[in-house]
């Protein structure tokens, strides 16, 4: 039975290796996800037979429950709402690890030995950086899902206080090691209340703009809570398949950081971004000097265009309206217009949010080019239409010294012959700042509802 187990987890994370493979690029992404959800569930059954007694039943009703809730999430959960319920699912990850050294550290209680040095410094680390990971996870699903402020939260000497949180929870640690776990029955629980206060703590003055990279930071720390905890109950597949998750969420923080030109340690202590921005008034210094257009300007601009680059953001999620543009690009093609998406590596609310919602409307691969990609087809495009994205099109990354997003890469919309901004009014973005793109000569905005705009678009183009 031992070597069908062990070849069973061999199976499970040559299957998660390679459904993390194929995740690279669109066309086998899911094809990846299907690989990797097999191997969960080789894993999730060799340890319902590894399981016996009352445990076996108690592993059987959480199969059954965890994964009704995740079938049923998958199948309601809007796309808007996507980044959300990662966060909230990469909680629920961190919150099992340290769950799991919880009960390992009780039931070591029973016995009259201190716990092995590796198996008590493994037992609280998993426990701290799971309690971080779960109530920052949770911190970060509150703010997308804006049951609280998406703004950065902040109160005087805060850093004082994470800093003696921090070394509480590094004293406790210590002694807990030192001593084998052996330590009065409140030290356990301290520590653990801790790590959950230093989880909120630490994501509470993090603002919406910074939102895709604190999920990607708070990924990393459950996978490695989730390697340490291997270690606890020697489970080989919990320490790669957690490393696996550590080592792709820090690779994918430190590229998102590049893609902002901001280092980590700006992204967690410079307190910037704030959710949503606001409606600037009138001759507070916002645009002003503002083009608008009607729908049939538009749809003529780009009926008799050579090339029209698509830049989706996160107006074109709230608004679903990926399929609308789909379909206007459908017309625009038949009519022999080049046609192309660009995705910037920060549009939306977390990475790849753009591309999941095009390839959900059936977007040609293809079409879907990356920054680097797209940025020299600009100069040589008719249209450029920016449908709800604000900061990763703000030239003020490029110019303007004073800019909070100064130095960051974007998207060169501003550069082609013409440029058409969808937006429901002049609010800004995740970042609460100005837009000059607004206010260029070659600029026309188009003010609604995302979708109905570019419906309305596709029914003037069709009737040209």
């Amino acid at each position: 039975m031992s070597v069908a187990i062990a070849l069973s987890d061999l199976v499970a994370i040559g299957l998660f290796i390679l459904g993390l493979h194929f995740l690279n690029t669109p066309p086998t992404a899911r094809m990846g996800n299907r690989l990797a959800a097999i191997g969960m569930l080789i894993a999730l059954v060799a340890v319902l037979v590894q399981t016996t007694g009352v445990g076996w039943w108690a592993i059987a009703i959480g199969i059954v429950l965890g994964g009704a809730i995740g079938i049923f999430a998958a199948m309601n959960v809007k796309m808007t709402a996507m980044p959300q319920m990662v966060a909230l699912y990469n909680g629920a990850g961190g919150g099992a690890a340290a769950l799991i050294s919880t009960v390992e550290y009780y039931v070591s209680l029973h016995g009259s030995l201190p716990l092995d040095p590796v198996i008590a410094t493994s037992l609280v680390l998993s426990a701290i950086i799971g309690a971080v990971s779960f109530a920052g996870s949770i911190v970060a699903f509150l703010k997308l899902q804006e049951v609280m402020t998406g703004r950065p939260i902040t109160y005087p000497g805060q850093q004082v206080v994470n800093a003696l949180i921090v070394i509480v929870i590094a004293g406790i640690a210590a002694w807990f090691v030192a001593e084998g776990g052996v330590v009065p029955p409140w030290a356990y629980p301290t520590l653990l209340a801790a790590a959950l206060a230093l989880g909120v703590l630490f994501v509470l003055p993090i603002g919406g703009a910074d939102m895709p990279v604190v999920i990607s930071l708070l990924n990393s720390f459950t996978g490695l809570a989730v390697a340490i905890t291997g270690f606890e109950i020697d489970s080989t597949l919990l320490i790669i398949c957690g490393a696996l998750v550590g080592a792709s969420g820090t690779l994918l923080t430190v590229l998102m950081g590049r893609a902002m030109n901001r280092p980590l340690t700006n992204v967690l202590f410079g307190a910037f971004g704030a959710a949503g921005g606001s409606e600037p008034a009138a001759g507070s210094g916002g645009p002003q000097n503002i083009r608008t257009a009607s729908d049939d300007d538009v749809a003529v601009m780009l009926a008799y265009a050579g090339k029209v680059i698509f830049v989706p953001g996160y107006g074109m999620a709230v608004a679903q309206a990926q399929h609308s543009v789909k379909a206007l690009a459908d017309q625009l093609e038949k009519r022999g217009v080049k046609v192309a998406y660009a995705i910037h590596p920060v549009a939306g609310r977390m990475p790849g949010h753009m591309n999941v919602l095009l390839a959900e409307a059936n977007v040609p691969y293809e079409q879907l080019l990356d920054m680097d990609d797209v940025n020299p087809e600009f100069p040589t495009t008719d249209v450029a239409l920016v449908i709800g994205a604000n900061d990763v099109t703000n030239p003020a990354a490029r110019n303007v010294t004073s800019s909070p997003i100064y130095g960051m890469p974007i998207l060169d919309v501003d550069k082609a012959a013409n440029v058409v901004v969808l937006k429901r009014s002049m609010r800004s973005g995740f970042a609460g700042i100005d837009n000059p793109l607004y206010e260029m000569p070659n600029t026309s905005m188009l003010f609604g509802d995302a979708k109905a705009s570019v419906d309305s678009l596709t029914a003037a183009v069709k009737a040209l």
